[in-house]
């Protein structure tokens, strides 16, 4: 190896900080049409609908790939239809059996009730039913439709600035983890629950549920043999929900009141997720649980609070701000209840998309945004308190009267008369996007 002198060395590295200084300066001075903070499944879903509407956007992601938390997730007919709209569903839907039903029993009383997630019209037409996805499968479905370049990795978003530049237009300026920055004539914050574009806007943070859960997905090499539909068990205050994907995939999870020692599990590897849930949750559930937890791949296994925006700050904040808006979990996080969390970002990909059709300029693009939200404040904020008062319903029976009132509630009128009129919202269609 040739040596190399104290000055060459000074040179080469003054050089590759002046390169680094060029491409700094470069990406500072370019700015971008729009800009989506956020890989997840509502940005990349919402990059999708912009390109269906013929415009070009940039998609930011934290990690050094699609990465999505969680395994799996519920797909209600609204999502389906979002899908269709993106022209995305015909890819999924092959792959995974449609959930007609599901049964939830008490184990303290042993009483079984049984659930129907289907839905028929006025003719009898079937118009409603649940497919159970893989995320990732989901996320690379909609990532596929994204021509290249489209993504650009590694780039957590810190903090954000408005500038007025020369001409008086406003851009908005993104300082990224590494310290380059990037402009944008407009934002769109999908950067989950705990988004830096949402605290931007000043919208009010999450606020916890005080329940928790853990969720693994189980796999069975040689096939499960399950029954088709979700299998939900309910006892003291903790409710345990498996669900058959595919021949050899099951999605379990166990949500219960948080106690300090849950908190602890959020930041723990999954080995000891493991082993904790073995130990402190399953002993008064089936025995079908210790198999799924022992069997769930530890990619899988992920241990979280349960947290919400309250409705009345999504009808009261400030979802938008000029050409800066958010979509997905950063406008409406909520309780995974009704299994509405992913179907609402993949509605307001589509609900965004078509109100930024026609947007040419920037104040064209404000009143888009604004009118996104105007559609949305309202299904979205019902939507959170539904999911709550649900969960809240279901889970709520740990001692005393008021417990007892409601868990009487529960098992006579809540799963047999409310809880179908309220998953009624799964029929909700989002309409089309226009052609480009």
């Amino acid at each position: 190896m040739p040596e190399i002198s104290l000055q060459q060395l000074l040179s080469c590295l003054t050089a590759s900080c002046f390169l680094s200084t060029l491409r700094a300066m470069a990406a500072t001075n370019e700015v971008e049409d729009i800009i989506i903070v956020g890989g997840g499944i509502a940005g990349v879903a919402t990059a999708v609908a912009l390109q269906r509407i013929g415009k070009r956007s940039l998609v930011l992601e934290r990690w050094h790939e699609l990465r999505e938390t969680g395994s799996a997730l519920s797909l209600f007919t609204n999502a389906w239809r979002a899908l269709d709209a993106l022209a995305v569903g015909h890819k999924l839907k092959p792959h995974y059996p449609s959930l007609q039903c599901g049964t939830v029993t008490d184990l303290s009383t042993g009483a079984t009730q049984h659930q129907s997630f289907s839905h028929k019209a006025a003719g009898g037409e079937e118009i409603g039913s649940i497919r159970v996805v893989h995320r990732t499968a989901l996320l690379e479905a909609l990532a596929e439709e994204l021509p290249p370049n489209s993504i650009r990795f590694s780039s957590k978003l810190v903090s954000i600035e408005s500038e007025v530049l020369p001409d008086s237009s406003i851009v908005t300026l993104l300082h990224l983890e590494d310290g380059s920055i990037m402009k944008a004539k407009a934002v769109i914050g999908c950067d989950g629950v705990h988004s830096v574009v949402a605290r931007w806007l000043g919208l009010a943070a999450p606020r916890d549920s005080g329940r928790s859960a853990v969720r693994g997905l189980a796999v069975y090499p040689e096939g499960h043999g399950l029954r088709p539909g979700s299998q939900q068990f309910l006892i003291n205050g903790v409710r345990a929900v498996f669900t058959p994907i595919t021949e050899k995939d099951v999605f379990w999870f166990i949500a219960h009141p948080t106690t300090p020692k849950v908190k602890e599990m959020e930041r723990r590897d999954p080995e000891h997720i493991r082993q904790a849930t073995l130990k402190e949750l399953v002993g008064d559930l089936p025995h079908q649980f210790q198999e799924l937890v022992r069997l769930s791949e530890p990619s899988s296994l992920s241990w979280a609070p349960f947290v919400f925006r309250a409705p009345w700050d999504i009808l009261l904040g400030t979802p938008q701000r000029g050409c800066v808006t958010v979509a997905g979990d950063a406008m409406h996080p909520m309780t995974p209840d009704l299994g509405q969390g992913g179907c609402l970002s993949l509605e307001d990909s589509v609900v965004l998309a078509r109100c930024l059709a026609r947007a040419h300029s920037p104040d064209e693009m404000a009143a888009g945004m604004a009118q996104y939200v105007a559609q949305r404040r309202w299904r979205v904020s019902g939507l959170v308190a539904a999911s709550y008062f649900s969960g809240f319903v279901q889970q709520q029976v740990s001692g005393g009267p008021f417990t007892r009132l409601v868990k009487l509630f529960r098992d006579l009128a809540f799963y047999r008369f409310v809880f179908p009129w309220i998953v009624r919202v799964v029929l909700y269609d989002c309409g089309t996007l226009p052609e480009a």
